[in-house]
C-alpha cells in the first residue's frame, strides 16, 4: 500500500477476482500495509551523490504522506552532491529521536550515515558509507527506539478497506511486538473481517519478542530487505532459520520475501546463488516464496514466476529422503489436539499404503495447515464450504484447494475428488487416497480416516 492509489488498488483487486472466477481457481489476496516506514523528501535534481565524510543535515518538516515510489529512471547525465545538502524525511519527529552516535541507512543499506551531532532543530550526519540517494527512498534506523505506532492513520484506513473487500491476509510492516498483531486483528474484527495477520519480520524488537510474535500472528513474512539493514547482514541467513523453525514448530505458514531472484529484474536467468537461495528455504521448511520487484518492475516477470516452480520441484523431492517427521508438538499447535493427532496418524498411514492423494474438509483451514506441516510429500487436496477458507488455503505448503466439493456426504466427497484427480493425471486405477474428516460429534472435531482405493475399470 506504499505505492500506487486507491483507484490503483480496486482495479487490481477486481482484476485478480475476476480471473479466479473465470478458472474456478481459488486465489488468495494479501494487502501489505505501509506500517512506519520513513522515507527521504524530495532531492535537489532528485538525485545526491554522498561522498565518504561529507556532512548531511536532517531538519525539519510538517509530517506528510511520501507519494508513491515510482520505478527506476534511465540515469541523469549528472547528480548534484550530498556535502552540506538538508534533508527531510516523512517522519517529523526524527531530530528528536536520533542521538549521536546513531546510524542512519539510507537507499536499502548501501548509504550509511553517523549522526555526529544533535540540536533542537536538525540532526548532523557524516556519510560512512558513500553511494547514491534518490527523492522519497527508504531511511533504516538501525537500533534507533521510534515512537512512531505500527499502525498509523493511513495504515488504518487501508486496513478498513481490505477489510470491507474481503481480502484474505493483511501484512503488518516492522512489527516490534505481540501486540501491534493484536491491535491490527481488532480492528480487521471490526469491521466484520476474518482476515489473517501476517507479520513482516524486520526489526530487531521482533526477533528479541519472535516468540510471542509468532503466537500472536496467523502468518509470518520474513522481509529480508529492511531485515538485512536493520540487522547485521551476516546475520540475516541464521535469523531465517531460526524464524522458519519458530513457524514450523507453532504451526504457523512461513513467507521468505526479498531478492530470491534479484537479477531476474533485468536477466532471464537467475544466479547460481539465487537458485540456491531458493532451494534452501525450500528445505528449511518455508511455505511460501515471494517475488517481489522481479515481477513487479522487473523486465522478466513470467520468466521469473516459472523459474520459482522449476526450483521448487527441483528441490522437493529431497524430503523422500528425510526421516519421518515426528510427533507434533501438541502444546504449541494451534488447532484441537485430537485433530493434530489425526492429521500426523493420516499422514503416517499414507504413507504407509503409498497413497497418492490426501483429502481434507475443513471449515477453518486450521486441519490443512496441520497436515501441510507434517510435509507429506503427495499431493493433499483441501475442500470447504467457505470461499474465504480456499482461498486461504492457497499458501499452505502441498494444498491444492478445491472449489465446489460435496464435503457434507463423505462418499459423494470421494467421488467427486476422484473424478476431478483422475482428470488431473493425479489418480489412476488401484491408487489409494486417504480422506480426513470428523464424525460430526464437536468435542472431537477430525477423528475420521478413510482410506479408498480407486476401483479398477473392467
Amino acid at each position: 500500500m506504499a505505492h500506487g492509489d486507491r483507484t490503483e488498488h480496486e482495479t487490481q483487486l477486481a482484476a485478480i477476482r475476476e480471473i479466479a472466477a473465470e478458472r474456478k481457481q481459488p486465489v488468495a489476496v494479501l494487502v501489505d500495509l505501509a506500517g512506519p516506514k520513513i522515507r527521504l523528501g524530495e532531492l535537489p535534481g532528485d538525485e545526491l551523490i554522498c561522498d565518504t565524510d561529507d556532512r548531511i543535515r536532517f531538519v525539519r518538516e510538517p509530517e506528510v504522506e511520501a507519494p508513491p515510489v515510482p520505478p527506476p529512471t534511465e540515469e541523469p547525465e549528472s547528480h548534484g552532491s550530498a556535502q552540506g545538502q538538508e534533508l527531510t524525511t516523512t517522519y517529523q519527529r526524527l531530530v528528536d529521536e536520533l542521538s549521536v552516535g546513531d546510524r542512519v541507512m539510507l537507499a536499502d543499506g548501501t548509504v550509511a550515515l553517523e549522526v555526529e551531532a544533535v540540536e533542537p532543530d536538525y540532526a548532523q550526519c557524516r556519510v560512512v558509507q558513500p553511494g547514491r540517494i534518490r527523492s522519497r527512498q527508504g531511511v533504516n534506523l538501525p537500533g534507533v527506539k521510534l515512537s512512531v505506532p505500527a499502525l498509523g492513520p493511513k495504515d488504518r484506513d487501508n486496513a478498513a478497506w481490505a477489510a470491507q473487500r474481503g481480502v484474505d491476509f493483511v501484512g503488518l510492516s516492522f512489527v516490534r511486538r505481540a501486540e501491534e498483531i493484536r491491535e491490527l486483528k481488532q480492528l480487521l474484527g471490526d469491521h466484520s473481517s476474518d482476515a489473517q495477520v501476517v507479520a513482516k519480520i524486520e526489526k530487531p524488537e521482533a526477533l528479541a519478542n519472535l516468540e510471542a510474535i509468532v503466537e500472536a500472528s496467523d502468518a509470518v513474512m520474513v522481509a529480508r530487505g529492511d531485515l538485512g539493514v536493520e540487522i547485521d547482514i551476516a546475520e540475516v541467513a541464521v535469523a531465517q532459520k531460526r524464524i522458519i523453525d519458530e513457524c514450523n514448530r507453532r504451526r504457523r505458514p512461513v513467507i521468505i520475501a526479498t531478492q530470491m531472484l534479484d537479477s531476474m529484474q533485468h536477466s532471464p536467468l537467475p544466479t547460481r546463488a539465487e537458485v540456491t537461495d531458493v532451494a534452501n528455504a525450500i528445505l528449511d521448511g518455508a511455505d511460501a516464496c515471494m517475488l517481489s520487484g522481479e515481477t513487479a518492475i522487473g523486465e522478466y516477470p513470467r520468466q521469473s514466476v516459472e523459474m520459482m516452480h522449476r526450483i521448487a520441484l527441483a528441490t522437493e523431492p529431497m524430503y523422500r529422503r528425510r526421516p519421518a517427521a515426528p510427533p507434533p508438538d501438541l502444546s504449541a499447535a494451534n488447532v484441537n489436539p485430537i485433530t493434530e493427532a489425526t492429521v500426523y496418524a493420516a499422514s503416517q498411514m499414507a504413507q504407509q499404503l503409498e497413497a497418492r492423494l490426501i483429502v481434507v474438509a475443513t471449515a477453518s483451514g486450521a486441519t490443512a495447515l496441520a497436515l501441510a506441516k507434517n510435509r507429506n510429500f503427495m499431493p493433499t487436496v483441501g475442500v470447504s464450504k467457505s470461499e474465504a477458507v480456499l482461498r486461504r488455503m492457497c499458501l499452505y505448503w502441498g494444498v491444492i484447494p478445491l472449489a465446489d466439493a460435496p464435503i457434507e456426504d463423505s462418499e459423494a466427497l470421494l467421488e467427486h475428488v476422484t473424478a476431478w484427480a483422475h482428470r488431473r493425471g493425479l489418480l489412476d486405477d488401484g491408487d489409494r487416497l486417504v480422506l480426513i474428516a470428523g464424525t460430526g460429534l464437536p468435542v472431537s472435531r477430525h477423528n475420521m480416516i478413510v482410506v479408498h482405493q480407486v476401483e479398477r475399470t473392467a
